[in-house]
């Protein structure tokens, strides 16, 4: 961990100068010299069994062999769509993009009609990628006919039609991007409503995965299950270009199947197991349910919401690892802070951990934009390689996300300690005003994760004509008791003020959650306030 010893809520870039930029390209290249025979990427069955395997040498050459069709297909900077769950022929999309300088949009293989159309005519793709279908959804049905109602889509193939897919590739020639050159457009997770395309640079992509793998400790040769989905950042970025940076063996998952994914951990010898907190609490389960050798695993890591102290001491029991949170956003490439292995408890459970070498981060306050004290609570900040290009084709958006000196504002409350630890303590947009006094979820959900019996938790302002909004707080049971709610008063109001206790109480068996996994709490506000909870009291 870096010592340091603030005065005020600003962390500078540490680790000195920048590295040099790099491209996907780049990087990928130079983990080929080092070991052309290393496993790069095997593809997992359903059934957890390995099916086709790339050596680093053999992935270069088809990723070339498709950068090369795709030239010959789009001009250099042209966007391009995958509609499409983990398969193998998306790493290659996303890779060979990168090879020739196309811009590759990603789409969430759960997408219907209208957010299909939505993303294809926002992007200004000029062709679609995509598969027949996947858990039900019939997605080359549904892209068919989307696009039989846009004329500028140029191209739709399926990535299981090599024929198709490889068309062109003794035509096409390899194309030399800037590392400053957009590389992907990725739709924010929409937990507001309203995605934007947030347009990401090689160099960021690149330099974030490698810093996210280094501080937790993976290295070249190392095996590791990518279960996150391919369409956000998290899997085709951190995981993917971040296993590919730093030389390990990525086994790709089709689909998150918790009893697999452990079997497949424990044959493997997986050193890194990544989840989202709910996948976290399956991956505990299976593991305990199915006795795994999980004594392979060095490193968790976990994003996306806090991760409960009891989740975190259960899984360095049972996986033997702790669990390092990490914290940042679409917009950022998309890791700002994280923690270290060797933090305390406290730490891991209670922050976001320390900025990445080469990351400005300042907490600033929300009318002046100056930085705040040690302490004070501000919007978190940030500045540096791994900020985006911008939203695209929205420079309004753009303007008020990235400030005139290139901070980009996450939206974000949060505070700094004098370590530069980060804590976060609610949304800008989300903080509940009650009776004229301003309430911010994150700290009453953090207090939450504190009773036993409380997996995940998430704190909504709800309408009330008296006071303008009442505080709701909706949690999911991690040992199935669901306690009333004069009991869970009592809990929080040892830890919090009385105007933060909430009002309403809810049991949930499941989220509403976006596609890469974070609870829409606008649906649960949505919902709450239609009666369908039956809007219970304390």
């Amino acid at each position: 961990m870096y010592d340091m010893t603030l005065t005020e809520s600003y962390f500078p870039a540490l680790e000195g100068p920048d590295p040099a930029p790099v491209t996907i390209g780049d990087a990928l290249r130079a983990s080929v010299a080092a070991a052309p025979e290393r496993p790069a990427l095997k593809e997992l069955g359903f059934d957890g069994e390995i099916h086709r395997v790339w050596t680093y040498e053999a992935l270069l050459q088809d990723v070339e062999r498709l950068a090369r069709a795709l030239a010959s297909r789009h001009e250099a900077k042209s966007r391009v769509a995958v509609y499409a769950n983990n398969v193998p022929e998306w790493i290659l999309l996303e890779l060979a993009c990168a090879l020739a300088d196309v811009t590759l949009v990603t789409i969430n293989p759960a997408y219907q009609k209208r957010e299909l159309k939505f993303v294809l005519e926002q992007s200004r793709a000029e062709a679609i990628y995509y598969v027949a279908g996947f858990r039900g959804n019939p997605m080359q049905e549904i892209a068919d006919a989307v696009c039989d109602e846009l004329p500028s889509i140029r191209y739709r193939i399926l990535l299981s039609d090599h024929d198709a897919l490889y068309a062109g590739e003794s035509e096409g020639e390899l194309r030399d991007p800037d590392p400053a050159d957009p590389v992907q457009i990725q739709y924010t997770s929409g937990t507001t409503g309203f995605p934007k395309g947030a347009v990401l640079h090689h160099n960021g992509l690149v330099q974030n995965a490698r810093a996210v793998m280094t501080r937790g400790k993976v290295t070249a040769g190392d095996v590791f299950v990518n279960n996150m989905p391919l369409f956000h950042t998290t899997g085709c970025a951190m995981m993917a270009v971040g296993g590919f940076t730093i030389g390990a063996t990525m086994l790709l998952a089709p689909i998150f199947d918790p009893d697999m994914i452990i079997g497949v951990i424990a044959r493997e010898k997986s050193k890194f197991v990544f989840g989202v907190p709910t996948m976290l609490v399956a991956l505990n389960d299976a593991a305990e349910r199915l006795g795994a050798d999980m004594s392979s695993v060095r490193s968790i890591m976990s994003g996306g919401a806090m991760v409960a102290p009891e989740l975190c001491k259960r899984s360095k029991d049972v996986m033997g690892a702790p669990v390092q949170i990490l914290y940042g956003q679409t917009e950022s490439s998309p890791v700002i802070t994280q923690a270290w292995q060797e933090d305390s408890l406290e730490d891991l459970t209670q922050t976001i951990g320390q900025p990445l070498p080469n990351v400005e981060v300042s907490i600033r306050d929300p009318q002046t934009n100056d930085v705040t004290p040690v302490g004070v609570q501000g919007e978190i900040c940030c500045r540096g390689y791994l900020v985006m290009i911008g939203y695209n084709d929205n420079p309004d958006a753009t303007a008020a996300a990235i400030d005139k000196d290139g901070w980009l504002h996450t939206g974000d409350l949060g505070t700094m300690d004098a370590r530069g630890y980060v804590k976060i303590t609610g949304r800008v947009k989300e903080m509940i005003i009650r009776g004229g006094e301003n309430l911010f979820p994150a700290e009453i959900e953090n207090a939450m994760l504190e009773h036993s019996s409380v997996a995940e938790v998430a704190v909504v302002g709800v309408s009330d004509e008296k006071w303008g909004e009442q505080v709701a707080c909706f949690m999911r049971s991690a040992d199935g008791a669901e306690h009333a709610g004069a009991e869970l008063k009592a809990f929080i109001r040892e830890r919090l003020s009385p105007q933060k206790t909430p009002t309403y109480w809810v049991w949930v068996k499941e989220w509403p959650l976006t596609g890469s996994g974070k609870i829409q709490k606008f649906k649960l506000r949505e919902a709450f306030e239609k009666g369908e909870f039956g809007n219970r009291l304390a």
